[in-house]
């Protein structure tokens, strides 16, 4: 299945892409969909003759999960991202946070904030969690997984290395595009540890290109890990890292300046397309 959060009427839904239209299923989000204990059997439940469909096309898409309790990030988890950033492979997962503040749509403006000179990119794979775990092992921690979607990590990197500590980098309001479906596993080869060509582009020009075979951690590693520090909720999802590729390890650095287009994809998933506005001081 390939779910999304519709914004329709000055409000949300949670849709199922059947063919070319969504299907309303009742919830008003992908996340309030994932709370169900039987989540997966009512988003496939097939459609009544009078359920209300929307044109898949042009559709305005929200995050998928508009208010997830919690955006944990991989830091450092593609073998060539990890060797262009001159370190060594790490023993554990790196991981910092984000917050739904920082969430957008698939094809809303990423908002460039006039406090940085380092604007960077980075495609991502994001698991997305299907139900409340803690410290899941294996088979748990598998079926945890609800499925994947496509998130650009955007990257203040200035204000990243300021310190040891990365969270000031990554959590800029109105700047992480993320859509725009929610993937089953079943759906993708390779299901709970996909492999994905991934690739993204700054006005036509490619910037990173890779397979999510490249992963140190991979997603099943990933719950198990975080699921150990922290209780995982339906509806949060987890960054699993980008390849080699970002701005700032280029020689010399390239950065998003503002009116750029960015395309974000991941193979079996979609794809992200976003404008790169200046932000507007009040």
């Amino acid at each position: 299945m390939k779910l999304a959060t519709l914004r329709t009427d000055g409000t949300t839904k949670a849709v199922r892409l059947d063919g070319d239209v969504l299907v309303d299923l009742g919830f008003p989000d992908v996340g309030t969909l994932l709370a169900q204990d039987d989540w997966a059997e009512l988003a496939a439940a097939p459609a009544a003759g009078d359920a209300t469909t929307y044109p898949a096309e042009g559709a305005d898409l929200a995050p998928v999960v508009p208010q997830p309790s919690k955006v944990v990030c991989v830091g450092l988890n593609y073998r060539n991202h990890i060797q262009e950033m001159g370190r060594d492979l790490p023993e554990h997962p790196t991981l910092f946070a984000k917050f739904a503040d920082s969430l957008i749509g698939p094809a809303d403006d990423i908002i460039r904030p006039e406090e940085t000179d380092q604007f960077d990119w980075e495609v991502e794979l994001a698991v997305v969690v299907g139900k409340q775990v803690r410290r899941a092992k294996g088979e748990q921690a598998e079926q945890a997984i609800a499925g994947f979607t496509v998130l650009n990590d955007i990257t203040t990197r200035d204000w990243q290395f300021r310190t040891r500590e990365w969270l000031q980098g990554k959590t800029w309001d109105s700047t992480t595009p993320v859509g725009p479906y929610l993937v089953t596993p079943d759906e993708l080869p390779g299901g709970v540890r996909p492999t994905l060509d991934v690739k993204l582009t700054v006005d036509d020009e490619v910037m990173q290109s890779d397979n999510t075979g490249d992963l140190l951690f991979d997603p099943v590693a990933l719950v198990e890990y975080v699921s150990t520090i922290i209780r995982l909720n339906p509806g949060d999802i987890i960054a699993t890292g980008t390849p080699g590729g970002v701005g700032h390890a280029r020689k010399p650095g390239r950065y998003l300046l503002g009116g750029e287009k960015v395309v974000t994809e991941i193979q079996g998933i979609g794809r992200l397309e976003n404008k790169v506005v200046k932000e507007k001081q009040a």
